[in-house]
């Protein structure tokens, strides 16, 4: 029942992450629709092409075996399953591991029923598997095997976590190593983060002095004003802290959020602002959060690897409220 799913075969694949999707004939929302497919569907990712979507800034589509899909509504994964660990790692007091979800999806098992998020809630009451998904990071906290030789970690996350703790099929999951989280460039002075929020402009810049030396497309928050501006002449925003993952939720109960193990997220702004990483969507480019800035996992982690404070690889955690440690600061645009 809870053995990883028979993906498609191919090296890059497509998870659909909206309720449905139109297959298109062609890569133009107006051509004809030859096909839906629905929510967590995966298919191979042939390639992607720049066609038409009408009032949309990202004018990009994924052809696949069975037609185009507007890129935005197909969230790109991998199937990389992994040889699963028998015992857990120590280090130092700390007896468990960070792990990163290197499937499309797993289902999973509540070890202490009943649900206490709302994002698991919700898939319960709703008749919905327990689900994790491609490149959501979390922590395994212990390991065991049944009759049948498969191995299960259980999976939670250390921070934000209302309580939930699940067992899923071991080969889901890759451990992280230390060495994949060094620091990249700690030495370099005037360390810097500009990001632009203006509708048609969604992206982000990381500098050193003068010189640009990452930029990335991002989604800020569809409200106006939802992601906070920097004031005229200041620094920007300190990153207050910064963590390996982060259970995030909020909002009210007909209007919230609650999205569990969101990996490498630096916090910015009041209780939950941050540049974080995002497994539920593919529309870089355009506003797309609550106010966050949400970015595509290998920038968000990149991002992380590169901003001060330095997070230890132990605890997965550096609030510099507690610290005093300096850090990076981020400036919010919208000239």
């Amino acid at each position: 029942m809870f053995a990883l799913p028979d993906f498609p075969q191919a090296e890059r694949l497509g998870r659909v992450g909206w309720y449905s999707v139109d297959l298109k004939e062609k890569p133009d929302h107006n051509s004809k629709t030859v096909g839906v497919l629905y929510e967590d569907t995966v298919v191979p990712w042939l390639r992607e092409t720049v066609g038409i979507r009408p009032l949309r800034n990202n004018q990009r589509y994924v052809e696949t075996s069975e037609g185009y899909i507007w890129s935005g509504d197909l969230i790109p994964v991998r199937n990389l399953p992994n040889q699963p660990l028998t015992a857990l790692p120590q280090k130092g007091r700390e007896l468990g591991m960070w792990v990163e979800v290197t499937v499309p999806w797993v289902d999973a098992i509540l070890d202490n029923p009943p649900p206490r998020s709302n994002f698991f809630e919700h898939r319960v009451e709703n008749g919905l598997p327990l689900r994790l998904y491609y490149n959501q990071i979390l922590w395994v906290d212990q390991i065991k095997g049944d009759e049948n030789g498969q191995v299960w970690y259980r999976v939670n996350e250390r921070y934000g976590n209302p309580g939930d703790m699940l067992w899923a099929p071991a080969e889901a999951f890759r451990p992280i190593a230390a060495e994949e989280l060094a620091p990249i460039n700690p030495e370099a002075e005037n360390k810097r983060i500009v990001v632009r929020v203006r509708w048609e402009e969604q992206m982000l810049s990381c500098l050193e002095g003068d010189r640009e030396v990452y930029y990335c497309r991002i989604s800020t928050g569809v409200s106006s004003g939802s992601t906070p501006l920097s004031a005229i002449g200041s620094e920007g925003f300190p990153i207050w802290r910064k963590l390996h993952s982060l259970h995030m939720s909020g909002g009210t109960n007909t209007e919230g959020w609650d999205l569990p193990g969101i990996g490498w997220t630096s916090l910015f702004h009041g209780e939950g602002v941050a540049i974080h990483s995002t497994y539920w969507h593919n529309n870089f480019g355009e506003p797309m959060s609550h106010g966050c800035v949400n970015a595509r996992p290998e920038d968000a982690k990149w991002i992380f690897r590169w901003t001060l404070p330095i997070v230890p690889f132990d605890t997965g955690d550096n609030d510099i409220t507690v610290t005093g440690e300096s850090s990076t600061r981020i400036k919010v645009l919208e000239e």
